[in-house]
Parts: structure tokens; sequence; C-alpha cells
């Protein structure tokens, strides 16, 4: 009698049986230390995307056209652990507790001094080079001095009027990482 292929072998209750190799490829050879394995990278998986990520939702159109009102996007919490925000970074700022939060640009580095004339961005009197913005801006505001631990930002939406726009210093520690995707 010639030998059968494994896969196309009949158990005793009619079934086919899988080949053996196939089972260890899949499970391994001891299925509970498998199991015991893939809960643990489960876990693990569940923790690190916890302490990394921070999921938000944009609500208004300060950030328009970058980010659209009602998008969901991430904040990268583990972003600024070797170095802080460089200039032209999108940043999740906390305000009160963990559930309100603002996303900003980041336009001026600590010891800075900005200000803002007919709709231009200066940096120590320097106009700053923005090509993420699309929008036109008649924005003036008078020059502010950066403290050693203060970042400025600003929404990309500068069509709105000045008055109606969430701008200004923020501290290093309220700024809770990068916005990614």
């Amino acid at each position: 009698m010639p030998a059968q292929n494994p896969v196309q072998t009949l158990n005793g209750r009619g079934q086919s049986r899988v080949p053996r190799w196939l089972c260890i490829l899949v499970i391994g050879r001891n299925p509970k230390v498998t199991l015991v394995r893939a809960v643990v990278l489960a876990v693990l998986c569940v923790i690190g995307y916890s302490v990394s990520l921070l999921h938000i939702r944009v609500e208004g159109i300060s950030m328009l056209p970058t980010y659209q009102d009602g998008s969901t996007h991430f904040v990268n919490r583990l972003a600024y652990l070797r170095h802080g925000p460089q200039r032209g970074d999108v940043v999740g700022i906390r305000l009160a507790g963990y559930h309100v939060m603002y996303l900003k640009r980041v336009i001026g580095l600590p010891g800075e001094t900005v200000a803002f004339l007919n709709g231009k961005v200066l940096i120590d009197g320097e106009v700053l080079d923005e090509p993420y913005e699309k929008l036109p801006c008649d924005w003036t505001r008078q020059p502010e001095k950066l403290g050693p631990d203060e970042y400025f930002v600003v929404g990309d939406n500068r069509s709105m009027p000045i008055e109606l726009h969430t701008m200004g210093k923020v501290e290093r520690d309220r700024i809770v990482g990068r916005a990614i995707l």
C-alpha cells in the first residue's frame, strides 16, 4: 500500500490531521509555554502603547489646514526624552489634567523674542520661514521674550482673528509630546 500524505490522512473521527511540522511551526513544541509567551507579549504591547502614545481628537479650527476639525491623531509621549521640542513641531499641550489638551505648533524656543508684524512671525527680529503656513495672516503682536524653560506655540490657522486664537508661552513641563499621524 502506498504511503499516504499526512495532510490527507484521516483520524478516527473522519477529520483530516494537520502535519506535525505545521503544528510545531505555529504552536511550538510546548503549547502551554507558547500561550504564556503570547499573553506576556500582549500585556507588554498594551503597556507599551499606553505609555508611549496618547490618542487625541482635534476640536476646533485653529490648526487648519494641517489638522482638520474632528480628526484623530496620536501624541508620542517619548519624543522629547533626549531633547526638547524643536521649532516647527506640532505638540500636545496639557491644560487641566490629561483630558484637556491643545494641539499647537512650536515657533519660539527658550530665550528667544517672538513677535508678529503684518502677518509675519519675527524671531529675535528676523522673519521666520514657515513652509507649513498656507493661509493669509494679518496679525500684529508686540514682542514677547521667552524664559529659559518656555516655548511659544500657535495654531496654523492664522486667517482667523488674533483675538479668537489661543497662543503664547508654554512651560516645557506642560508639553506632553509630539503629534504624529
